[in-house]
This record gives C-alpha cells, structure tokens and sequence, in this order.
C-alpha cells in the first residue's frame, strides 16, 4: 500500500522563509525611500505656494519681503515641514531670493529630519530653482531634478 505526501518539508519551509527575507531586504530600504520622497514633496508644494506671492510683493515694491509669512500667511508647522522662511535676500532690493523649507526634527524620514530644500530666483521671482539644501538629491521629487 502506497501513502501520499501531505503537507511541505522542513526544507521547502525553510526555502520560501528565505526568499520571504531577501524580499523584505530589498522593499523595506525602497519603501523608506519612498516614504522620504512623498515628505519632501509636501517642503516643494509649501515653496511652490510662495512663488506667486513673493514675486508680487518684489514686482510691486522692488525688494523682498523681509519674513515668508508677512507674504504668505501659513509658513508652518505642517506635517513634515517645520518652518518656510526667507533666507537670501530678505528685505533687500537685489533680484535674486532664497526661500528654505526645513524640514521637522520628529515625525519624519530619519534620512530627512531637520534637512532643508531650496528654492532660488535670480531675476526678480520670474523663474524659479528647486535646489537641494542638504538633503540628499535621492529624496527629491521629480520636479527638482
């Protein structure tokens, strides 16, 4: 009389943990870069806000305003970036402005706590750079590469 196998060996068993293992291995280190990316996106929507405003102020005033929120209003906290501020060129009469988006100590990506984002003009607010400050050009969304 012939029996049939029921069930997996120890082996089997053994091998689909394995591959399980070197899956997580490799999605985990993607997912957390993904995670990082989509913070960093919310430091772009917040500087991509300020454009529109400052550009105004500095067209119908000739310099910059002196703080992002006397222009802007909300400047922070929001719920990955601490604070929007103005950081070259505030209150002065030259063309060019740095507005810094720092991100927060607590809440966010390890890989991005308390890093900053960029985003520069040259010629009076008219065209608009998204430049990493110290966060790793990995972590930047497709519209600052």
């Amino acid at each position: 009389m012939m029996r049939l196998k029921k069930g997996f060996t120890l082996i089997e068993l053994m091998i689909v943990v394995a591959i399980i293992g070197i899956l997580a291995a490799v999605a985990i280190p993607a997912y957390q870069d993904y995670i990082a990316r989509s913070q960093v996106t919310e430091a772009v929507q917040m500087l991509g806000g300020g454009k529109t405003p400052i550009a105004e102020f500095y067209a119908d005033k000739g310099y910059w305003p002196s703080t992002a929120a006397s222009v802007m209003g909300n400047t922070g906290p929001a719920k990955y970036v601490s604070t929007v501020s103005l950081t070259g060129g505030a209150g002065a009469q030259t063309s060019s402005l740095t507005l810094t988006a720092t991100m927060r100590d607590t809440g966010v990506s390890s890989t991005i706590t308390g890093k900053t984002l960029l985003l520069t003009t040259a010629d009076g607010g008219k065209n608009w750079t998204c430049v990493s400050g110290n966060i790793d050009t990995k972590f930047l969304p497709a519209a600052c590469k």
